[in-house]
């Protein structure tokens, strides 16, 4: 959890934000906090996949005040976070997850 970025920056890093996913419920946010903190890393915020991916589209697109809906799909999961962007910063406006779906039948019309 640790190495992997400092090898790819070149220096030490001391501190984390940390991706989950949408359906990680509070104690499995605390589990992956404390694995950062055994890791050696002071764990700033702790905040869903979705929300991660609006930050960085709001980073490359400052294009004035609007709301976002950012859609992840992954084989077994269906998250959504709606952020809205104002002047550089995400706010998270509501997130969601649902690790039970299954998807194996899309495409079978």
């Amino acid at each position: 959890m640790k190495q992997t970025p400092e090898d790819y920056l070149g220096s030490e890093v001391t501190e984390a934000v940390i991706t989950v996913p949408a359906y990680f419920n509070d104690s499995q946010r605390q589990a992956t906090k404390d694995a950062g903190k055994i890791a050696g890393l002071e764990v700033k915020r702790i905040i869903n996949e979705p929300t991660a991916a609006a930050l960085a589209y709001g980073m490359e697109k400052q294009q004035g005040d609007r709301k976002i809906a950012v859609y992840d799909l992954g084989g077994g999961t269906f998250d959504i976070s709606l952020s809205r962007l104002q002047m550089s910063t995400v706010t998270p406006v509501r997130g969601s997850g649902n690790q039970r779906r299954h998807f194996s039948r899309w495409g079978r019309f």
